[in-house]
């Protein structure tokens, strides 16, 4: 090959990748990997990149023009958001981004397809859907982190008007408060152990646990009380909340459905083609073993 054949080879590329700290087990090159090879895209590649907050500032600044898009994985999603020239307003609404599209002026829009996650996997999952006259909603979530507030941000569009915030310490929940506040949803901090979970849940429409493996093994039957359940968790799976809900015939989103849902919106920003989602759903469950029945609208 000539160089300058070599060099038009080159110029085709397009890359793009996910970037955080651990990212070595993430999943998502393989929903990208799916969606670009069954779009035909045969001069994309997707790779993790392992940086933390800092380092993604230094990275966004020596990636060069065939860089398309980046996924932000923790802990970098609120430096994301300060490095885009502009966001959209539920990027802004939670104070974070998962989510880099380099436009055509070299600039970094940020969005929040996390909140795409969510209202995916509890539509598709849950069979939770949004209506004009389904009256007033209410939430319940467990814990009160970064992934609490793009709960919050799904509640507001999916007519959730009044949420529950349960935490080990509710001087922690200023941050999910006040994204609630900016959002209009009603939310209020509670002690996860002055709460009485099994009311709460079976008052809400759909509770949400945010908290990480094994922290709310002790409340499961209580919470097992809601007809919708998300648990974020999905490794170990089945976790002892899913085995609760499936138990009580409740209906079960996973993290895996979140993990699914929120690519399409990605795949879709920086190829500009509407994402393959049966191709992107099926990669996921051969890659996880079948885990869990990962639904579509």
């Amino acid at each position: 090959m000539s160089a300058q054949s070599a060099e038009s080879v080159e110029s085709r590329a397009v890359r793009a990748g996910v970037v955080g700290s651990p990212v070595e087990h993430s999943l998502s090159p393989v929903l990208h990997g799916a969606a670009y090879a069954a779009l035909g895209l045969r001069d994309w590649s997707y790779q993790r990149i392992e940086r933390d907050a800092e380092g993604l500032r230094d990275l966004v600044g020596e990636l060069d023009p065939s860089w398309r898009g980046l996924s932000v994985t923790m802990p970098g999603k609120q430096v994301a958001l300060e490095l885009a020239s502009e966001a959209s307003e539920r990027a802004a609404a939670v104070g974070a981004a998962n989510t880099l599209v380099r436009r055509s002026d070299g600039a970094w829009y940020a969005d929040c397809t996390d909140v795409d996650g969510i209202t995916g996997a509890l539509r598709a999952a849950c069979g939770f859907h949004g209506a004009a006259d389904a009256g007033e909603r209410t939430g319940l979530v467990l814990g009160a982190g970064g992934t609490a507030l793009a709960v919050i941000a799904a509640f507001a569009e999916l007519g959730v008007r009044t949420a529950t915030l349960a935490v080990r310490d509710p001087a922690r929940a200023g941050s999910a408060l006040a994204t609630a506040e900016r959002i209009g949803v009603r939310a209020e901090g509670r002690a996860l152990g002055s709460l009485d979970l099994a009311k709460a849940a079976a008052e809400a429409d759909v509770v949400v646990s945010t908290l990480p493996a094994g922290a709310v093994d002790d409340h499961v039957r209580e919470l097992a009380a809601a007809g919708r359940v998300l648990d974020v968790v999905y490794h170990p799976w089945p976790t002892p909340l899913a085995g609760a809900v499936h138990a009580a015939g409740g209906r079960l989103a996973t993290g895996l459905d979140m993990l699914l849902h929120q690519s399409f919106g990605q795949v879709e920003s920086f190829t500009g083609k509407r994402a393959p989602r049966a191709a992107m759903r099926d990669a996921l469950s051969e890659a996880t073993g079948g885990r869990v029945p990962l639904p579509l609208l």
